[in-house]
């Protein structure tokens, strides 16, 4: 599932092709809004939340209401922008949103999640998440109280928890417990220093955000950018102990989770 990072690059390009643009043809592909019609209304912004999309769109001059469209891109999905009658880079049956402009086409294939809400309803798809490490609103303070909330719960688990703080994936959590030199598996009440973790998360984030694959270890080469992130077996980049692996998480909700026995001893 892409990052929070990845996906605020998508509602970056979102913004930049459709926003303040009428739409002229909408199709929405899933059962729920497929008869729904927004042609004439203008796209405002898109922006991110977490890992969730909001593309809000006037309707003034169609229904006279306020819409925002909530995308989730889950495992699979993804957003094209194509130039009017491009050919697109995947089959038509996996589109399940096509928005037309004037001049562009953003076509959401395989997505995850597709809704539309008033916008006075969006609470209702993302007020449960905590603080977004990239969003204008970002809260250290409440990230960390809600981090520490449940002392007991494994690490690994409460950083993927999208309720405590809105954008961390399976690489940044192993990627930010190597660093800090923490095992996913120890509970959250024995890190000494949470604030210092969710200020470098914030960090990592933060800086991954421009560029087109994550890198933690300050080195951008393909197999050299990440500590431990998929590298089961292989040798730690910085002690050469074996790097362990395991799936962690209730049953059905499994992640990958990797970390250097060494680096991370249990606590």
């Amino acid at each position: 599932m892409p990052e929070g990072d990845a996906v605020w690059r998508t509602a970056r390009n979102l913004h930049r092709a459709l926003s303040g643009r009428v739409l002229t043809r909408t199709d929405f592909r899933v059962p729920a809004i497929a008869t729904t019609d927004l042609s004439g209304a203008t796209v405002t912004e898109t922006v991110s939340r977490g890992k969730h999309l909001l593309t809000r769109i006037d309707a003034a001059e169609v229904d006279g209401r306020a819409w925002t469209l909530h995308t989730h891109l889950k495992m699979e999905g993804s957003w094209r922008i194509y130039d009017r009658g491009q050919r697109w880079s995947k089959p038509g049956h996996r589109a399940r949103v096509v928005l037309d402009v004037a001049e562009r086409t953003a076509v959401g294939f395989q997505l995850g999640v597709v809704e539309l809400v008033l916008r006075e309803h969006e609470h209702q798809v993302v007020g449960h998440l905590g603080p977004d490490l990239l969003g204008s609103d970002w809260d250290e303070q409440e990230a960390v109280r809600r981090l520490t909330s449940d002392p007991d719960r494994p690490l690994g688990e409460a950083l993927l928890d999208q309720r405590n703080l809105a954008g961390i994936g399976t690489i940044y959590r192993t990627e930010l417990c190597f660093l800090t030199g923490y095992d996913p598996r120890s509970p959250v009440g024995v890190v000494a220093d949470p604030l210092r973790m969710v200020r470098l998360a914030h960090q990592l984030l933060t800086q991954n955000r421009l560029l087109p694959q994550i890198a933690t270890t300050g080195d951008k080469r393909r197999g050299k950018s990440l500590w431990v992130y998929g590298k089961p077996g292989e040798r730690c980049l910085r002690c050469g102990s074996p790097i362990a692996y395991a799936e962690l998480g209730d049953e059905g909700r499994k992640r990958a989770a990797y970390w250097c026995p060494s680096c991370q001893p249990p606590r």
